[in-house]
């Protein structure tokens, strides 16, 4: 049997690689070996375990405000472990975060194949988003096969060389995970959050947390959110705060005590999606929540100045706004003063909830099965 390793390590990558490993694991020659990198220490075991999915290895590498120099180093030589362990025939990353690019320069170094989930997505500067921008590029000089998720990806893996035998369209995981959510789900996250928000009205959806955006772009974006949920006292501001000290000090500095301003934990993966299909507006520097946003219609404005997702913009489903109060506040007013009635696209042009069948079919193939 051909054992796949798949390297996990923040929500977003335990979302978004779970469909994979549940694909694989219903096959009877590829057989999926996750390893749970904890660089979202709680929130990645969390979403895994919702999937009903638990992680061969758990690694030890967070430590309170250390350097991304200081956590590479960690994960790298954690990953080096698990690898001689485990004994793979071949490494699953997903993304661009540090768990993937450790993941795959340990995979390299051992001389192990690397399969990049979601590969090809650039913004073309490397301080946005950072260093997330950097560590995609690199990671792609070393993969076998590169799986894009749409076809910009693609082209854009070509225009940097990449051999275009080994690259395949085969769109993003993250909406496969967004079907295969159950109605049971869904119903006890309405439950969690009716409680938790209270009343009625809009609800604006928020969220917060790329590191280019930490210091004073924070503060641009947080004096926007008090400006608008004073403006708008009818609407509802869901703010769930990211457990990094350097947000969540910032955010309630700014926001506790407004009335209508929401601040709680990380929700989970059912409440964010249940939220998402009500809110009637999203403020965020999620790329997550750029790619889901399109399959609910839901109007969502980028905190940032670049995006690698140009898909959704392109199509007016989403538009870039960075961390600019003024700008912020007068585009958030222009929907949240003409409500309407919100339309799903014909189709999310981020995928059609077949990826994962896609990939493990590729990789089937690439062993010769």
């Amino acid at each position: 049997m051909t054992k796949i390793a798949i390297i996990v390590g923040t929500r977003p990558e335990a979302i978004k690689l779970a469909p994979l490993v549940q694909t694989l694991a219903r096959q009877s020659a590829l057989s999926p070996v996750v390893c749970n990198t904890g660089q979202h220490e709680q929130l990645c075991g969390e979403t895994l375990a919702y999937f009903g999915i638990k992680a061969a290895a758990k690694l030890d590498v967070m430590r309170a405000n250390q350097g991304l120099a200081a956590l590479q180093g960690r994960l790298l030589r954690a990953l080096d472990d698990f690898l001689a362990s485990a004994a793979p025939d071949g490494v699953i990353v997903q993304g661009d975060t540090m768990s993937a690019f450790c993941g795959a320069l340990a995979a390299f170094y051992r001389r192990l194949p690397v399969f990049h989930v979601e590969a090809g997505l650039r913004s073309r500067d490397l301080g946005e988003p950072f260093p997330e921008e950097a560590l995609r590029q690199m990671l792609a000089r070393i993969a076998a096969l590169h799986f894009a998720p749409t076809e910009a990806a693609r082209k854009a893996l070509l225009a940097e060389n990449i051999a275009a035998d080994s690259i395949h369209v085969t769109g993003n995981t993250v909406i496969d995970a967004l079907d295969s959510l159950t109605e049971t789900a869904l119903d006890a996250a309405r439950q969690r959050l009716e409680q938790l928000l209270g009343g009625t009205g809009p609800l604006v959806l928020v969220t917060v947390h790329r590191r280019e955006n930490h210091g004073p772009r924070l503060g641009r974006i947080l004096r926007a959110v008090r400006a608008l949920s004073g403006q708008f006292p009818a609407c509802r501001f869901l703010l769930p705060v990211h457990p990094n000290p350097n947000v969540g000090e910032a955010v309630r500095a700014a926001l506790s005590g407004q009335a209508n301003v929401i601040l709680t934990q990380p929700l989970s993966y059912p409440e964010m999606v249940y939220a998402m299909r009500h809110a009637v507006l999203a403020l965020s520097d999620s790329g997550g929540i750029q790619e889901e946003a399109p399959s609910f219609g839901l109007p969502l404005l980028v905190l940032r100045y670049e995006t690698e997702r140009r898909e959704g913009v392109e199509r007016g489903l989403a538009k870039l706004v960075g961390a600019d109060t003024e700008t912020i506040i007068a585009e958030a007013r222009a929907v949240l003063d003409s409500p309407r009635n919100r339309c799903r696209p014909p189709a999310n042009p981020y995928g059609d909830g077949m990826a994962s069948r896609r990939i493990a079919t590729l990789l089937a193939k690439f062993y010769s099965m």
